[in-house]
């Protein structure tokens, strides 16, 4: 098949195009002609000095990378595949004791030991005072009267409740990590006037306000899982540097990207009006994969090549860099039948929207799911008649597959 052709300079880690579309046509060109793709950048736009990466677009080759860690690294230069151009190597570097940025055998053990919070006994545990809290926050947004932002509104509760109720993070600083979990990943988008600098320092202070939590914890000990995971270092627990970057992650992780996935869920089924009624009517436990599927809430993650190998029938050099770009994966024809058919009776649902399997795995998606299934099981509800007033005003982030607003009207 003959290469697809793009415009000059087209990168799919390019935020202005990230702000206005997820670029699934193009991705469909090259699973179709050439699923392994360089993609030229100029020097340091996205923060790394070199000359661009690998397009990753068919789910077996996600799944491969995802899975081969001795081969395509997560440490060498991050899982983010973009950062702002004027970061400089240090700053990048600092990320790399976060989990997500980190291979075996160090990540190994600290997934070992956090794992611990996302245990099925831990998880059931939260459900009960999960579902009050989504049916509040339905309840709330359906005594507004005229247009409100989804976002804001209903999306962004319930998955910022799940983080804090997790790790014991008092009510009234919940709103404190829902503000720096925005300046993190916001430096993209000029409407927040985020730099990368503010960014940084969101990160610090939650940080320090985590190892803080963790000093208390090993100070007065407290049946709870801050101390499950700090308490005792010597009997393979978590540093306080260690459970600092530990909620950073989850911050972002844990609270972003299921917040997107149900922005993208609700917009989903007010344009596939069909499946908003069989969704009222017979509530699938297959729903919320299918929207996780549709969502992708990870525009792509990184890995770099440790050694010469090939992928996709090209050859990939020790240091290049490689982007697995899941809203590709996530409609491959070879994997799904009717993949841009957005189907919540959809099984088998083998996407790659918590990855691609290997060791960075989602370690929350039970409770992902467990969310998506509570607030739109209280929407469809308390709102069932929800309508869309305007369309959804797209992030733009070159790695996030974020919505900063979505009005809805009840009436």
């Amino acid at each position: 098949m003959p290469c697809p052709a793009f415009p000059d300079g087209f990168d799919f880690t390019d935020p202005d195009l990230l702000q206005h579309r997820v670029p699934l046509p193009e991705f469909a060109e090259l699973r179709r002609a050439e699923p392994v793709r360089w993609i030229p950048q100029t020097a340091n736009v996205a923060g790394f000095q070199d000359e661009g990466y690998w397009a990753v677009t068919r789910h077996a080759d996600v799944k491969y990378v995802s899975t081969h860690p001795e081969l395509f690294s997560s440490y060498l230069n991050t899982a983010i595949i973009r950062f702002n151009e004027h970061i400089d190597r240090d700053a990048i570097d600092a990320q790399r004791l976060i989990l997500l940025n980190m291979d075996p055998p160090e990540h190994t053990r600290v997934r070992q030991i956090v794992q611990r919070v996302f245990t099925p006994r831990a998880i059931r545990a939260l459900e009960d005072n999960l579902r009050s809290r989504a049916l509040a926050i339905a309840a709330n947004a359906r005594a507004r009267t005229g247009s409100f932002d989804f976002v804001t509104e209903v999306a962004c509760e319930l998955p910022l409740q799940a983080i804090a109720e997790l790790i014991g993070i008092p009510q009234d600083d919940r709103a404190k990590i829902f503000d720096w979990s925005n300046k993190m990943i916001s430096y993209d988008d000029p409407e927040y006037a985020i730099t990368e600098e503010i960014g940084a320092e969101s990160a610090t202070e939650l940080i320090a306000y985590a190892m803080n939590m963790a000093a208390d914890r090993k100070q007065c000990p407290a049946k709870d899982i801050v101390t499950t995971l700090v308490a005792a270092e010597d009997e393979g627990n978590l540093n306080s540097d260690e459970f600092g970057f530990f909620v950073l992650m989850l911050a972002v992780a844990g609270n972003e990207t299921t917040r997107n996935a149900i922005t993208h869920g609700m917009h989903a089924f007010l344009t596939h009006p069909e499946q908003w009624e069989l969704y009222k009517r017979e509530r699938p436990a297959t729903a919320a994969e299918e929207i996780v599927r549709w969502a992708a809430p990870v525009n792509s993650f990184q890995r770099t090549a440790t050694q010469d190998t090939e992928l996709g029938g090209k050859r990939i050099k020790k240091g290049d860099r490689v982007g697995l770009f899941y809203a590709s994966a996530n409609h491959d024809p070879d994997v799904f039948e009717n993949p841009d058919a957005f189907d919540i009776t959809r099984d088998p649902n083998p996407h790659l929207g918590f990855g691609g399997g290997g060791p960075h795995y989602c370690l929350g998606k039970s409770l992902a799911v467990m969310e998506i299934n509570l607030i739109f099981n209280a929407i469809a509800d308390a709102m069932p008649d929800l309508r869309p007033t305007a369309d959804p005003r797209r992030l733009r982030s070159a790695w996030i597959n974020g919505v900063k607003e979505l009005r809805v009207s009840t009436a």
